[in-house]
This record gives C-alpha cells, sequence and structure tokens, in this order.
C-alpha cells in the first residue's frame, strides 16, 4: 500500500518543477511556469488493472478519505493513494490548507475518485466523488504564489498556461465523467 502526499513538486530538494507540478505553475526550473499538463499517475497505475487507486483530499471530504483508506487496506493487491498536499512552495497560508484543499475539488483542480478493480461483473471499478466543478480554476489559483509571480512577470503567458490548464481541467473531467460510466464485463 502505498500513500503519496502530492504537494506537486520535489519538496525534499527545495521545490524543483517535476512531473506532477501542474501547467501553469511556477517552480525551481520552471520559474515561467510549466508549459506541459501534470503526469496522471492515477490513471497509470489504473492500467495494470489490479491496483486499488483513489485521489484524496482531506479538507475537502473527510468520508470520502477514509473510505478510500479503508477500501485500500482491505484490497488484496497492491494499492495507491493519491492525497493532495498543500507545501509552502504554493505560496499560500499554510493555516489555511484544509480551506484550500476544499477549492482544489471545487475548481476540479483535484477530483476526488476511487478505482477498484473488483472482477465482478457489472461493477463500476471508477467512482468519480466529487461534483462537477463549481468555481473557474482562476478562482482557485489567485491565491498561490506559485500562479500569481508569473502573472507579474508575464501576464500573457501566465494568462496562456491558465487557459490551457482549464481546458485540462475540462478534458479530465469529461473523461472520469466517461470512466465512472464503464461497467465490468467478464
Amino acid at each position: 500500500n502505498i500513500l503519496v502526499l502530492d504537494t506537486e513538486v520535489y519538496s525534499n530538494t527545495g521545490g524543483q518543477a517535476s512531473k506532477s507540478t501542474p501547467r501553469g505553475a511556477s517552480a525551481k526550473f520552471a520559474a515561467t511556469g510549466k508549459g506541459t499538463k501534470k503526469k496522471d499517475l492515477g490513471l497509470l497505475a489504473q492500467a495494470y488493472g489490479d491496483v486499488y487507486v483513489a485521489q484524496i483530499a482531506l479538507g475537502a471530504n473527510e468520508t470520502q478519505t477514509v473510505r478510500a483508506i479503508l477500501e485500500a487496506a482491505a484490497w488484496p493487491g497492491p494499492s495507491l493513494i493519491l492525497a493532495y498536499s498543500t507545501c509552502i512552495a504554493h505560496g499560500i497560508e499554510m493555516s489555511t490548507s484544509m480551506g484550500h484543499q476544499k477549492d482544489a475539488v471545487s475548481s476540479g483542480y483535484w477530483p476526488l475518485y476511487r478505482f477498484h478493480p473488483s472482477p465482478e461483473e457489472g461493477a463500476h471499478p471508477f467512482s468519480l466523488d466529487s461534483k462537477r466543478p463549481t468555481i473557474p480554476l482562476s478562482d482557485f489559483t489567485h491565491d498561490e504564489t506559485r500562479y500569481t509571480s508569473l502573472d507579474r512577470i508575464d501576464h500573457d503567458r501566465s494568462e496562456h498556461l491558465l487557459h490551457l490548464a482549464q481546458a485540462d481541467i475540462d478534458e479530465r473531467w469529461h473523461y472520469y465523467e466517461q470512466l465512472a460510466g464503464v461497467e465490468r464485463r467478464t
């Protein structure tokens, strides 16, 4: 069982950009904002077919978090839980972390889900536990230095990357909705 505290940077070595850094965010080695979208580690793990995978955010939904952890612990095979974790590299007031996680989910930036690779006929392995996004990405990012610092030095690039990042969110949400409708057939 693996729990990934996803800060979206290499936090233990100073906040360098990683494949987990989202599009448009500034980090060390990505001062002008990362131009490519974040790697979807959850989908990569799901592709194996026998890995339990969940994406959680404690500040957004405690019940979903506990359910995912219990299901992962009970799964007889490998399990992966991806937990949204704020970090000083985000440039937020860390005392607001739990509310910030709620905004991450409300914007669709961090959708909550559980993938239970049950072999049962008629099962729906992918459960999308979030509601449709209710706020735009810009409402979530406007308090984060990792986004606003780029806006101060290159407004046009920042606006362009945030537009692409919003499109990434919309596309991923649509794909996750489709996954939630897939029924297992033997």
